[in-house]
């Protein structure tokens, strides 16, 4: 167990640590820090974590909390494309929070991504999200696959969305193939 335990924690200092890579074209130093990446990808991770519990949980105030007052929605998917205030969608969903907060419905929504750019202080997400909704029945009401990109800034250490770009219908293929 002991050896173990050694190989873990050699293998959790190496991936912790940063790296350093030398350019050979212009013999400069590149460092690149490996702990600050995966720590902004794991504060990331916190926020898509946090997103998914709001919904879960019908918690209205702290999935409205994820997003910048400013925000803005744009949904391409539907025959109706539409642009607008994270304000007025949050209006359009806050009795489908109300409801699974009751217990009249559960809700569900995971994350899955494509492309991750980030820096210390914004990010660009680009995935598929699955939202399902089913009664107290156990009726399926929802269950949709949809492309997405979210824009995000970090404000006072927190991740907060700026835009949530809402593409199109995707496929179980599509879910599929980003696992």
């Amino acid at each position: 167990m002991k050896k173990y335990t050694v190989i873990f924690i050699v293998i959790l200092i190496a991936s912790i640590s940063s790296v350093k890579a030398i350019n050979y074209t212009s013999m400069t130093r590149i460092e690149t820090n490996s702990s600050k990446d995966s720590l902004r990808l794991a504060e990331l991770d916190y926020f898509w974590t946090e997103l998914s519990r709001t919904v879960n949980k019908g918690d209205f105030e702290g999935y409205k909390a994820a997003y910048h007052d400013d925000a803005v929605v744009i949904f391409a998917s539907g025959k109706n494309k539409v642009s607008l205030p994270i304000s007025t969608a949050l209006a359009n969903w806050k009795q489908g929070f109300s409801d699974t907060k009751a217990g009249k419905t559960s809700d569900s929504v995971e994350f899955r991504f494509s492309q991750r750019i980030n820096d210390g202080s914004t990010a660009h997400e680009t995935g598929i999200f699955h939202f399902k909704s089913i009664d107290s029945n156990g009726k399926v009401r929802g269950n949709s696959l949809v492309h997405f990109e979210m824009l995000l800034v970090k404000r006072n250490d927190v991740w907060i969305g700026l835009m949530e770009y809402q593409k199109s219908e995707a496929t179980e293929k599509d879910w599929a193939s980003l696992e």
